[in-house]
């Protein structure tokens, strides 16, 4: 199985960063140290883009949202807050694989350093299944779904077109299959691309011109790979 680390893109280091500040002699307090040390995480980090996973998600009345994020390795605390948040348009949730972009800053009153985020975008495999539900409910919603819209399948059917490329195996398999279970079926070939930029346009220009025959019933098809 694959692990998902945490990327990060970062500035180069600053050469010497406690010389910057002039520690080298002074002593400090614990709330004095804390706080220089939130502003040198937040010079340096000041714009980041970190990849991981979503634990520990909460989202409080406030509307900020507060959650970890991890790989197999190790973890980060991660805070969304409102104005930030009400920007974010995937669902967000534990087990999720997203992208994040924010400095890294550090809460002074307990040492702990953390994520201030201004951005949430779904990665990986995550990406595919939103954008598939995204597009799911928008159709649904349509009532593109509904029973009454569904076209109910001849029990013979005579005529039916194949939208397919007309190379490779795939159009080769559905010939082979109907001349043996059912070689009185006249079959139609709409040649278009099924992969690849053009495929998108050729195909809905194949189905309107399916339409457009009066087939019984349409095969849209292509192969694996």
């Amino acid at each position: 199985m694959r692990q998902t680390g945490i990327a990060i893109m970062m500035p180069d280091m600053i050469k010497d960063p406690f010389a910057r500040l002039g520690l080298d002699r002074e002593v400090l307090t614990v709330s004095q140290l804390n706080g220089r040390a939130r502003v040198l995480l937040e010079d340096v980090f000041s714009s980041i883009w970190v990849e991981g996973e979503i634990s520990n998600f909460s989202r409080p009345a406030s509307g900020h949202v507060y959650f970890t994020l991890k790989d197999s390795g190790a973890q980060v605390r991660c805070a969304l807050f409102r104005q930030s948040a009400a920007r974010v348009r995937q669902a967000l949730k534990d087990g999720l694989q997203v992208k994040v972009r924010g400095k890294v800053s550090l809460f002074e009153g307990r040492g702990d350093y953390q994520l201030i985020l201004d951005t949430v975008e779904p990665a990986g495999d995550g990406a595919l299944r939103l954008a598939f539900d995204a597009l799911k409910a928008k159709l649904s919603d349509e009532g593109l779904f509904s029973a009454e819209r569904k076209i109910a399948l001849p029990v013979h059917p005579q005529r039916i077109g194949i939208i397919s490329s007309p190379t490779g195996a795939v159009i080769r398999d559905i010939i082979s299959v109907f001349r043996r279970r059912a070689p009185r079926v006249e079959l139609t070939l709409i040649p278009t691309a099924v992969q690849g930029r053009e495929a998108i346009n050729q195909i809905v220009r194949a189905l309107k011109l399916a339409d457009s025959r009066g087939f019984d019933a349409l095969i849209l098809a292509r192969g694996g790979g």
